[in-house]
C-alpha cells in the first residue's frame, strides 16, 4: 500500500502544477481579454461566414455558417490525409523491399530515391509541385484526353463522375463480401491451427469481393454510368470542362508532395523491419519445404511488422500534421478556412486555434488508437 501511494504522489503532484499552469494562463488570458472589451465565447459558430471555398466535399458558399466552414476545413484535411497515407504506404513498401533487392540496379534506385526526397525541404516540395510541375500543364483547350476519359489541365485533373442506380444495393453487397472474408479468415486461422492446412483464404476473399457486387448487377437492380468531362467556353479565351469530378492542382500537388516525402521514411521503416528478423529464421522456414512466398507471409511478416508498425505510426501522425503546410498554396484545409480566413473575418483567436489545435490533436489521437489496435490484433501471442 505504501508503495502504491509512494509512486501516486509524484503523480498527482504532477498533474495538479500542470492544472496550475493552464488556469494561470487561462486566468491571465481572460483578464487581459476583458480589460480590452474582447468578448469570449463560440457563439460566432452559427453566423454567417460570408466567404466562398473553392473546393468542397459537401456543399458551402458564403450564406452558410463558420461552422459550415470549418467542417469543409475539416473534410478537405481529412482527405489530403488519407489519399497521401494509402500513396505513401504503398510506395514506401515498393521501396522498402526495393532497398533489399540483390538487383543492383533496383537496389541503388531505390535508394536515390529516399535518399533525395527526404533531404529536400517538404515545403519546397509542395512548392516545386505546385509552381514548376503543374504550372507546366496546358490549357484545358489546348488538353489532350488521356484514355479518351481524363483531362490533366493547369485548372485541374478532370476524370468521370459515376451516376449510380440502386448504390445502396451494391453498398450492402460489398459489406456482406466483406463480412464473409472475415469469417473465412477467422475460420481458417482456427483450421491451420488445430489441423494444420492453409485454405485458400486469398481465392476465396477475391472470389468474394468480385462475385457478391456482380451478382447485384445481374439480379439487384444496380447499373452504372459515367459522366464524361466536356470543354465548355465561358469567354473568348476562357474554357472549362464541365461534368464529372474535377481535382483541384492544389490537392494533386500537396497529395504528390506528401506521399513522396513520408514513403522515403515508410521505406526505411520497412527495410529496418524485415531486416530485424533474423536470417536463420528463413533458412528454418525453408528446410521444413515452405516456398518463398509462404516464408515471407507466414515467417518474416508477422515477425517484421512488429517493428514496421509503431514507427510507422508516427510517419502518419506526421503526413496528417504536415498537411496544414496546404495553405502555402491556397488548398482549403482547416488552418486555410478556419484558422486562416474565418480567424481574420470574425477575430476570435483564442477560440479558433483552439478549435483547431483540437481538431488536429483529435485526428493524431485517431490514427494512434487505431494503428495500436492493429499492432496489437497482429501481435505474435506466445503459448
Amino acid at each position: 500500500m505504501n508503495f502504491k501511494i509512494k509512486n501516486l504522489i509524484p503523480q498527482i503532484i504532477t498533474l495538479l502544477f500542470v492544472i496550475a499552469i493552464f488556469g494561470f494562463f487561462s486566468y491571465n488570458a481572460q483578464v487581459n481579454m476583458e480589460n480590452r472589451g474582447i468578448d469570449f465565447g463560440y457563439g460566432f459558430l452559427s453566423q454567417e461566414s460570408s466567404f466562398d471555398v473553392q473546393f468542397s466535399l459537401i456543399e458551402y458558399d458564403g450564406s452558410h455558417s463558420y461552422f459550415r466552414a470549418y467542417l469543409v476545413g475539416l473534410l478537405n484535411t481529412i482527405l489530403v490525409s488519407v489519399i497521401g497515407i494509402i500513396f505513401a504506404t504503398i510506395l514506401g513498401v515498393i521501396v522498402g523491399v526495393a532497398r533489399l533487392s540483390p538487383n543492383y540496379l533496383i537496389n541503388n534506385f531505390a535508394a536515390f530515391y529516399v535518399e533525395f526526397f527526404r533531404n529536400i525541404p517538404l515545403l519546397l516540395q509542395i512548392f516545386f509541385w505546385y509552381f514548376a510541375a503543374l504550372r507546366a500543364l496546358p490549357l484545358p483547350q489546348d488538353a489532350e484526353a488521356i484514355f479518351g476519359i481524363f483531362f490533366l489541365t493547369i485548372k485541374g485533373l478532370y476524370v468521370p463522375a459515376f451516376i449510380w442506380e440502386n448504390f445502396n444495393i451494391f453498398f450492402y453487397s460489398i459489406l456482406a463480401a466483406i463480412i464473409a472474408i472475415i469469417v473465412i479468415r477467422v475460420h481458417a486461422k482456427k483450421v491451420q491451427e488445430t489441423q494444420g492446412k492453409q485454405l485458400p483464404v486469398l481465392w476465396i476473399s477475391l472470389g468474394l469481393i468480385l462475385i457478391l457486387p456482380l451478382l447485384s448487377f445481374l439480379i439487384g437492380g444496380v447499373s452504372l454510368s459515367f459522366e464524361i468531362p466536356k470543354l465548355k467556353q465561358l469567354a473568348t479565351t476562357s474554357f472549362i470542362y464541365e461534368g464529372g469530378v474535377s481535382l483541384p492542382p492544389e490537392l494533386i500537388a500537396l497529395t504528390l508532395s506528401l506521399s513522396l516525402y513520408t514513403a522515403t521514411f515508410i521505406a526505411e521503416c520497412v527495410r529496418a523491419g524485415i531486416q530485424g528478423v533474423g536470417k536463420g529464421q528463413k533458412e528454418a522456414a525453408a528446410s521444413i519445404g515452405l516456398t518463398p512466398n509462404q516464408v515471407l507471409k507466414l515467417v518474416v511478416m508477422p515477425q517484421a511488422l512488429r517493428i514496421i508498425i509503431p514507427p510507422t505510426t508516427n510517419q502518419y501522425l506526421n503526413l496528417t500534421k504536415n498537411s496544414s503546410l496546404a495553405a502555402a498554396i491556397a488548398y482549403p484545409d482547416l488552418v486555410l478556412v478556419f484558422a486562416g480566413t474565418a480567424l481574420m473575418q470574425t477575430g476570435k483567436a483564442i477560440e479558433i486555434v483552439s478549435i483547431t489545435m483540437l481538431t488536429y490533436l483529435s485526428l493524431s489521437v485517431s490514427i494512434s488508437l487505431l494503428m495500436n489496435w492493429y499492432n496489437k490484433k497482429i501481435a505474435i501471442k506466445e503459448k
